[in-house]
């Protein structure tokens, strides 16, 4: 198991060390110079133990370092509520999506933009100038519509122009995206970044999708750790969401894997970014740690 190594973590032998090697080579060479969208949760920074977002940072750097090519796209929906709370305001979500007039817009942009991106940019650039955080307003790279005018301006996604992501990725980095779009007006729209990470994955024809939250993956009682499933197709995804037994913010979770594997991208994981180094046990090892969504 991959983890921290600290005063008190036990030591692995050398042979224990090789296996680990070993049993990651296949998936090293599987996903050599394919593109992988990490989308990070706020909940799942806000979260852990420790320093987490130094462990997502290594994570991100070896998956670039053995070949393949991270991107990653953020929320901070944690981070938002906690600056409107400061600021006196109520944070009112309606089926996990968060109801934004115009001064939380203000706030979910200086969070997302300002203050998010730039945390995460500055983790993965502590091992060299390799990540370039952007924006879904920069060079109309998330394009958006209002979604509900219950919802004020919380948009939906029109289109996805990922040529600045792909120039970049071109180039050895990493783009960082926050989740902010604008219509043709120039309006911005604070976006859910669950849906807009299976967007980006579509657009950019990811080889996998991963969503990094503060749950262990797709259980069958979301009260009972022990029905996680490890695989999922999206027609039984799909079901579970017809029965209930998917809901609140995993709803657009679960909805994007759908969509995102439907679409082409190869296989969508949900897992705990909590736990660390989950992105390198899931993407590197058999067992994994989360739930993998592959086509039905």
């Amino acid at each position: 198991m991959i983890g921290p190594v600290g005063v008190d973590a036990p030591q692995l032998d050398a042979t224990a060390k090789a296996s680990i090697l070993v049993e990651a080579l296949p998936y090293i060479r599987r996903f050599w110079g394919r593109t992988v969208v990490v989308k990070y949760g706020g909940n799942a920074l806000a979260g852990a133990e420790g320093d987490p977002l130094q462990a997502f940072a290594e994570d991100i750097v070896l998956m670039r370092s053995v070949g393949m090519r991270p991107l990653v796209v953020h929320g901070g929906g944690p981070q938002i509520g906690e600056l409107m709370q400061r600021l006196g305001k109520v944070p009112e979500f309606v089926d996990g999506l968060r109801v934004t007039d115009a001064e939380t817009l203000d706030i979910a942009r200086m969070v997302l933009v300002g203050k998010v991106n730039r945390d995460i940019v500055s983790a993965i650039n502590i091992h060299g100038p390799l990540a370039v955080g952007v924006s879904g307003e920069d060079a109309g790279l998330i394009s958006a519509q209002a979604k509900d005018p219950e919802l004020g301006f919380v948009g939906t996604i029109a289109d996805v122009n990922p040529d600045l992501l792909i120039r970049l990725m071109a180039e050895d980095l990493i783009p960082v995206v926050a989740t902010i779009g604008t219509d043709a007006t120039g309006q911005a729209y604070n976006i859910n970044a669950d849906t807009a990470a299976g967007a980006i994955a579509e657009a950019v024809r990811a080889a996998k999708l991963v969503y990094l939250t503060d749950v262990d993956g797709i259980r069958t009682d979301k009260s009972d750790p022990a029905t996680r499933l490890s695989h999922a197709t999206t027609n039984e995804l799909e079901a579970m969401i017809r029965a209930g037994s998917v809901d609140g913010g995993m709803i657009p979770k679960v909805g994007s894997c759908v969509s995102a594997v439907r679409g082409g991208v190869g296989q969508a994981h949900i897992l705990d970014g909590s736990q660390p180094h989950a992105l390198l046990l899931e993407i590197f090892t058999h067992e994994g740690v989360g739930t993998m969504v592959t086509p039905s």
